[in-house]
């Protein structure tokens, strides 16, 4: 079993901060309630990030990827943008949210190994089953991939991308799926692990097929092998932990994201980000496929 505690980093804390992403170079992470999108260098010797610039556009901005054109595509409200690298922000597509007076809003989001992006919405409120997971393919077509969930959240593939793992955190559960790459549909699923304290949130898988989950209301993080043993417990401090990524150029990095929105106490450094070295590596993120959606001039 490992066991680490993981140590705040250099950037100040922000509200609601998610969506942790390693591009090869940078670690971009969003701030939701903010509308902030981050980009730091790792300073791998010091443990440390260096924070380099901040994009700020309506919030809320649930998630952040790369794109293969080298634009970003981020998941605010109930739409799904790209940022081409001149900072002009164009619309893929929205997301068709009924008209029944349920706050929802997008929320987490990755690509999958052949660059569909994998969407899913929420509920604010935590009405039951008012939310839905989609899939963007590159050409910025919509397809819904489950529907009936609350709070659509961690989303991540076992190396051979057979398998999604996903969670809709109030069943504080996470689901394995069998999952389809050649069209990108979701198969039959069961649960992977329950936990009995906290709500599983951001979730990342390693080379080896662990499952790494960041547990909001835990204040730690957990990994799992395929079998759903539990094979590592990552102490981080704040409570309110959202997500997770492993960074940096050998992938060896975990990188955890916090937030403080909505304590009822204070906790010493809850919206930092947060590193640890658990002694295992992770797989090179994938980015968004858009070349259905940018021009020969690649704009």
């Amino acid at each position: 079993m490992i066991t680490l505690r993981a140590r705040p980093c250099a950037p100040p804390p922000g509200q609601l901060c998610e969506s942790p992403v390693w591009d090869g170079n940078e670690l971009r992470w969003v701030d939701i309630r903010r509308g902030h999108i981050h980009r730091a260098a790792l300073d791998r010797a010091r443990l440390d990030l260096v924070h380099r610039a901040t994009i700020s556009l309506a919030p809320p901005v649930s998630a952040v990827v790369p794109c293969e054109s080298g634009a970003l595509v981020a998941t605010l409200g109930d739409e799904v943008v790209r940022l081409d690298e001149d900072g002009e922000v164009t619309t893929i597509t929205a997301i068709p949210l009924p008209d029944d007076g349920i706050r929802r809003r997008m929320n987490d989001a990755k690509v999958d190994p052949l660059g569909r992006l994998l969407a899913g919405t929420m509920s604010e409120d935590g009405v039951e089953g008012s939310a839905a997971l989609y899939r963007i393919d590159g050409d910025g077509a919509l397809a819904t991939v489950r529907a009936g969930v609350t709070i659509s959240n961690g989303l991540g593939w076992s190396p051979d991308g057979a398998t999604l793992y996903y969670a809709d955190s109030p069943t504080k559960r996470v689901d394995a799926f069998e999952y389809d790459l050649t069209t990108g549909t979701v198969g039959a699923g069961r649960p992977f692990v329950q936990f009995e304290t906290g709500e599983p949130d951001g979730l990342t898988v390693d080379a080896e097929g662990w499952v790494w989950v960041a547990i909001w209301g835990a204040g730690q993080v957990h990994a799992f092998d395929p079998a759903g043993q539990r094979r590592a417990v990552i102490d981080v401090g704040p409570s309110q932990v959202s997500s997770c990524v492993f960074a940096g150029p050998d992938l060896d990095v975990l990188v955890i994201t916090t937030a403080k929105e909505g304590m009822a106490a204070d906790e010493p450094d809850a919206g930092r980000l947060f590193m640890c070295v658990p002694g295992v590596v992770g797989v090179p993120g994938m980015r968004y496929a858009d070349a259905g959606l940018v021009g020969s001039d690649g704009r």
